[in-house]
């Protein structure tokens, strides 16, 4: 007969068991996060949730973009890798990833983020990892100060405009009110891509090789120089700028010194909270012989083969994906979703002002016409090295449009440093 005595032994051993087992399973992960807006904090105010459901903790550094663009890969080389990151560099850091199929419900993944997954693929079609999720969508697009437009009594283009009927329009604002220019473009490639195809780009030869320099990138640098040799474009913008440095032209937009600017979505938040001194809208993507260029991409969770706890890593990732935290997200964050469920069904920007709303369908539609007239932009977005072609072109075209070298130089430059650089 068992005593009571042991009874209780046997209970307290059982005990000890569990509370022991407790933490051995729980895990912490780092996370590194920057944000546009409020996309980390949004983040921070659900992880107790996550460590209430799963009991892994997260700890979270938020950083500025540049420490994800310049410094992460240098990061994942040595062994000061975290375990997640919030990147924008999808196909580029694919020889990094941790797969996360094994530790996630891959049909419920594909259903929810089957067009975002190649993004982060390695190239050739065999790859079938799932490799991260999509915090939002991202679109290039331009945003126009109304009331530049208003006071000189111009009327903006509407749906379906090209760029040259934009660049027109801008151009007499720009007399009739004298700023300093009718339209500035950030200085990267990035934003430059949705333009170019637009004119009619295509980026990737029909073999699927990526290309450059053809009838339509030429094109639409003769148009971006003439922009420049006009005052179009103002001198503070890319000839401002050297080698592959980044530039942005919202300083220009926000203080009123020019009518467009041609950037995107991530914008709206930060335009919505600084702008005050004028009207401002976002416009639908110009249009061109190529059609209504935009550039899709966004920013991603990631988790890295190098982590310690990829079950748990994993596990936050897929926990952030879910269709309940994911509309969350999106609505706090006012963000594009990715997850085709909840796009279909809209979400309750609850927090949103008119203008932020307006703004965001704007720009969803922007995505959505780009996919249907210029497809090669999505295919651009998944390409591994499309880091390379954004890092070529910024130099070679600001040395033309400052006069260094001739067009014609600096597009048989392009074409020559961006085959070397993806042969490499």
């Amino acid at each position: 007969m068992t005593s009571t005595r042991s009874i209780r032994a046997a209970q307290i051993a059982s005990l000890a068991v569990v509370a022991c087992a407790g933490p051995a399973l729980a895990d912490e992960i780092s996370f590194l996060c920057y944000q546009d807006g409020n996309e980390c904090e949004v983040i921070a105010e659900m992880l107790p949730a996550f460590t209430e459901e799963t009991g892994h903790t997260v700890a979270m550094d938020t950083v500025g973009y540049d420490v994800i663009r310049d410094q992460l890969e240098n990061q994942l080389q040595t062994d000061a890798a975290p375990d997640v990151a919030r990147v924008t560099n999808l196909g580029g850091l694919n020889a990094y990833y941790l797969d996360l199929a094994p530790y996630v419900d891959g049909a419920a993944w594909e259903a929810a983020y089957g067009s975002t997954l190649p993004w982060f693929r390695a190239p050739g079609g065999e790859d079938q990892g799932i490799y991260g999720w999509m915090t939002q969508l991202t679109v290039t697009g331009p945003f126009v100060n109304v009331s530049l437009f208003e006071d000189a009594g111009v009327e903006m283009p509407g749906d379906g405009a090209t760029w040259d009927e934009w660049a027109t329009a801008l151009a007499e604002v720009q007399e009739l009110t004298g700023i300093t220019g009718g339209l500035a473009v950030d200085r990267t490639a990035h934003r430059i891509a949705g333009i170019a195809f637009s004119y009619g780009a295509q980026f990737f030869d029909e073999a699927g090789e990526p290309i450059l320099v053809d009838d339509g990138f030429q094109s639409f640098a003769e148009t971006f120089l003439g922009w420049h040799e006009s005052g179009l474009m103002p001198a503070e913008g890319w000839p401002a700028g050297s080698g592959t440095a980044y530039r942005n032209a919202a300083p220009l937009f926000v203080a009123g010194n020019v009518a467009m600017h041609q950037s995107g979505s991530w914008m709206i938040n930060n335009y919505d909270q600084t702008i005050t001194d004028f009207d401002w809208q976002a416009v639908p993507a110009p249009c061109g012989p190529g059609g209504c260029g935009a550039m899709p991409g966004g920013a991603a969770l990631v988790a890295f083969e190098s982590t310690d706890v990829p079950e748990a890593a994993a596990a936050f990732i897929d926990f952030m994906a879910r269709e309940d935290n994911a509309a969350r997200f999106a609505a706090e964050t006012n963000n594009i979703t990715a997850n085709a469920a909840l796009q279909s069904a809209g979400i309750d920007y609850v927090n949103a002002s008119p203008r932020v709303a307006a703004a965001l369908a704007v720009f969803s539609a922007n995505a959505a016409k780009a996919s249907e007239t210029t497809p090669q932009a999505y295919t651009f977005q998944g390409y591994p090295k499309n880091f390379v072609i954004y890092g070529v072109i910024p130099d070679y075209l600001t040395q033309a449009i400052v006069g260094e070298i001739t067009l014609d130089a600096a597009l048989e430059a392009i074409d020559a440093d961006v085959a070397a650089k993806i042969a490499e």
